[in-house]
C-alpha cells in the first residue's frame, strides 16, 4: 500500500515536469536568483561607497560581491572598513573642537566665563578690567611683567584699591 501511495506521488511529480508548467516555474525561479544577484552586487556597491574613499577599491569590492555570487558578499563583510565615512569625519570634527576648546583654556573672562581675547583690557560682557594699559603705548600687560615688552617703559605697580570698612547691620529697634 506504501508503494502504491509512493508511486502516485512520482507519478504526479513525473507529470508535472512533463508539462507546460515547469519550464514557466524554472525561468521565473532563474529570474529572481539572477535579480537577488544583482541586488547584492548593488548592496554591496553602496555599501563599499559609503565605507571607503578610494574608487579602485569600491570598484574592487563590487566585484568580489558579484564574482562568487552570493558568497563574495560574505567575504566583502569580513573584510569592509567597521565604520562608515561620515562617522569617521564627525568623530575627527569632534576631536577637533575639544581640542580647540582644550587648547583655549586660560581666554576666559573669570567672572562671567565669557571668551575674551588675549589683547583685551576689559571684558566687552561685564566690563571686568582683565590687565592694566602700559601708560606710553597702550599695549595689554601681563600682571607680572615689570616692563612692557613693545616699548620698554618700566611698570608702575597700580595703586591699590582701598574699600571702606563693612559697617555692621542695624537693627530696626534701633537699640545693640
Amino acid at each position: 500500500m506504501v508503494l502504491a501511495a509512493s508511486g502516485d506521488f512520482f507519478g504526479r511529480l513525473h507529470d508535472f515536469f512533463d508539462s507546460g508548467s515547469w519550464p514557466l516555474v524554472q525561468n521565473l525561479l532563474i529570474f529572481f536568483v539572477i535579480v537577488f544577484w544583482l541586488a547584492v552586487g548593488y548592496w554591496v556597491y553602496k555599501d563599499a561607497r559609503r565605507r571607503i574613499e578610494d574608487p579602485w577599491l569600491v570598484g574592487a569590492a563590487t566585484v568580489l560581491g558579484l564574482v562568487p555570487p552570493f558568497v563574495g558578499a560574505f567575504i566583502y563583510m569580513l573584510f569592509r572598513p567597521p565604520e562608515y565615512l561620515e562617522d569617521v569625519r564627525e568623530r575627527e570634527l569632534e576631536i577637533k573642537a575639544m581640542e580647540e576648546s582644550l587648547g583655549h583654556g586660560g581666554q576666559h573672562c573669570p567672572v562671567c566665563r565669557a571668551d575674551i581675547d588675549a589683547s583685551f583690557l576689559v571684558c566687552p560682557v561685564c566690563t571686568t578690567r582683565l590687565r592694566q594699559a602700559c601708560v606710553s603705548c597702550k599695549q595689554p600687560l601681563e600682571p607680572l611683567w615689570q616692563v612692557c615688552p613693545y616699548c620698554e617703559t618700566p611698570i608702575e605697580s597700580p595703586t591699590a584699591i582701598h574699600f571702606p570698612p563693612l559697617e555692621a547691620p542695624r537693627t530696626e529697634s534701633g537699640a545693640e
